[in-house]
């Protein structure tokens, strides 16, 4: 049986997460209790079902902390498990919160009550939430929803879970600078300082994916150093989170509008991992992808 269990931020997406497993054929259940998590896997295999995906959140907060255990005892089985953590800015979450007008499940201020103290109580309990989240965000890969759209999320979790279980999965990641760092990132490489295709008229349209900007940058000896390092630093330290037990490591290459260098680069650096790893790719400022 192959497990993907969900946690996370309240208003991070999971649903959304859980409606692309959907698509993709697993048997999902949404708020499950974390006591009814190994009896109910025990009567789907009952059932021969082969893929089910769970979501758990904070509305289970006094028995979350069973779960860790639980993840660790259906693997000893032989049990494929693959947490996955949706995460997002404090602020992304309250203006989620404000756009929607729903209560947060931790919250405690009353809708009479003055805008500045709703705001204030609703952010205590965004933190209150990522604290009792903690130990299970320590072992999932964390998927940060803070800038991208619902689409992007729901190809995110479906390449996610179709990536080999018993292998390290690299997944390289270009993002904007002036629109935030990824959170889920377990590297980040800044790349403003290198030539800049956007300052050549008949490239600034273009993208790090098209053959005119490859060349651009492929002629630039800085650009071509940049990625002799950062291919050098992961292949120096892949083995040992290898070792660590990591499923998944993050790599996020950022510039200044995502559209150029930063592209350009995951596109080689997947490239380059892509015989030896298994990879994934992602642009987070091409609404393409």
């Amino acid at each position: 049986m192959e497990i993907v269990l969900i946690t996370g931020m309240s208003g991070s997406g999971k649903s959304v997460a859980l409606h692309a497993l959907e698509d993709a054929g697993f048997y999902c259940v949404d708020n499950l209790p974390p006591e009814l998590l190994l009896p109910f896997l025990q009567l789907e295999h009952k059932h021969r079902a082969q893929r089910v995906a769970i979501a758990m959140d904070v509305r289970s907060a006094t028995s979350l902390p069973l779960v860790p255990d639980q993840l660790a005892l259906l693997r000893t089985n032989g049990v494929v498990v693959k947490p996955l953590f949706l995460d997002a800015t404090t602020d992304t979450l309250v203006r989620r919160y404000s756009e929607t007008r729903r209560k947060h499940p931790l919250s405690q201020f009353h809708t009479e009550s003055g805008e500045q103290d709703e705001r204030r109580a609703l952010v205590d309990a965004i933190e209150l939430e990522r604290e009792l989240l903690g130990a299970l965000r320590d072992q999932s890969h964390v998927i940060d929803s803070s800038v991208i759209r619902p689409a992007q999320l729901q190809g995110y979790v479906k390449a996610l879970i179709s990536s080999p279980q018993a292998q390290l999965t690299l997944v390289f990641e270009s993002f904007a600078f002036k629109r935030g760092v990824p959170t889920d990132a377990d590297f980040v490489f800044d790349v403003r300082m290198l030539p800049n295709p956007h300052y050549e008229a008949t490239l600034r349209p273009l993208t790090g994916l098209d053959p005119q900007v490859q060349e651009f940058l492929r002629s630039e000896p800085e650009v071509h150093r940049m990625l002799q390092d950062i291919t050098a630093l992961l292949e120096r330290w892949l083995d040992a989170m290898v070792r660590d037990h990591r499923s998944y490591v993050t790599i996020a290459v950022g510039c200044t509008g995502g559209q150029h260098r930063s592209v350009y680069l995951v596109e080689q650096l997947a490239r380059h991992f892509d015989s030896t790893r298994a990879t994934l790719k992602r642009h987070r400022e091409i609404r393409a992808t």
